[in-house]
């Protein structure tokens, strides 16, 4: 099932560019933040690692160049957030709650963001995905950006066949 609000692309950086950021994030000298909660605060045995290139509208990171080639292609007006997101191998697929990027999946909420585009950059391929509440889903595959309204509710999965499941999550105004 697909839809049309959601855009798959494969192969979406030049196999060069894709590879210069693959080395970065997937390197150890990549530094993480560990996140105790991915859905909610009080669930002891789901966790993250994330990182904040620009939050809240602002350049956390020098790191952030190294994105440049997406943002070349994606163009947006104004970045509101780019964060990657570092899930570990689990013994089974988790998948974690749907949700919206930015918000509290609130209907007052979720018309503001209708106005946001969100983009998922996958950095490794694994058997993990991204599922969407209109049943689509999305497959990890390294250098595929999946792009969609901000206010459709989706949801991440932990990855059984690979160490980590690696993304990088866009919001901006195009």
């Amino acid at each position: 099932m697909t839809n049309q609000r959601i855009k798959i692309e494969d192969n979406f950086l030049a196999q060069v560019e894709f590879d210069k950021i693959h080395k970065v994030i997937m390197g150890s000298q990549f530094t993480w933040v560990f996140s105790n909660s991915i859905d909610f605060k009080g669930d002891l045995d789901k966790f993250q690692f994330t990182r904040n290139f620009y939050k809240n509208a602002a350049p956390t990171s020098d790191s952030i160049k190294m994105l440049e080639s997406i943002l070349e292609i994606i163009q947006p007006f104004a970045i509101v957030r780019i964060k990657a997101n570092l899930l570990t191998r689990t013994p089974n697929i988790i998948e974690n709650e749907f949700h919206v990027d930015l918000g509290d999946g609130s209907g007052k909420m979720l018309e503001k963001l209708k106005h946001l585009t969100t983009s998922i950059f996958y950095v490794n391929t694994n058997n993990g995905y991204t599922k969407f509440e209109n049943g689509t889903k999305v497959e990890s595959v390294a250098n595929r950006m999946v792009t969609f309204p901000t206010n459709m509710k989706h949801k991440g999965t932990s990855c059984t066949d690979e160490q980590t499941r690696v993304v990088v999550n866009f919001n901006y105004f195009k």
